[in-house]
């Protein structure tokens, strides 16, 4: 049995609809600025169930990652500084399904956070 053309594009173009209508993955967009008066090194941020990071952020710089939330926790930036200082600093709890932006921004021995959830 033959299905006419109509019929066959008619439900192709509801799948699809109901395809992007209902799926929409939920991501935290991220940006680290280096503010800290000299480049640092091997920059790393620890989110839950991953991390993502970066060996060298020029002073001034930004890196951007996006990410998705899997699970809940905080979230952690560590870095090494001019000085070849060790830094950690604590960061909001995310939760899984969250999404919006998280700027962190580093300065000389201190980090800050803005986390901005939609």
């Amino acid at each position: 049995m033959r299905f006419p053309a109509v019929v066959l594009m008619a439900g192709l173009t509801m799948a699809g609809l109901a395809m992007l209508g209902g799926c929409r993955s939920r991501y935290i967009e991220a940006t680290v600025r280096n503010a800290s008066g000299a480049a640092v090194n091997v920059v790393e941020v620890d989110y839950p169930s991953a991390s993502f990071g970066k060996e060298t952020l020029a002073e001034g710089a930004e890196y951007r990652y996006r990410f998705k939330i899997q699970g809940d926790g905080p979230v952690k930036v560590l870095w090494t500084d001019a000085g070849n200082r060790e830094h950690s600093v604590a960061g909001p709890v995310l939760r899984e399904g969250e999404e919006g932006t998280l700027t962190v921004t580093l300065q000389a021995s201190d980090a800050t956070w803005d986390l901005l959830k939609r």
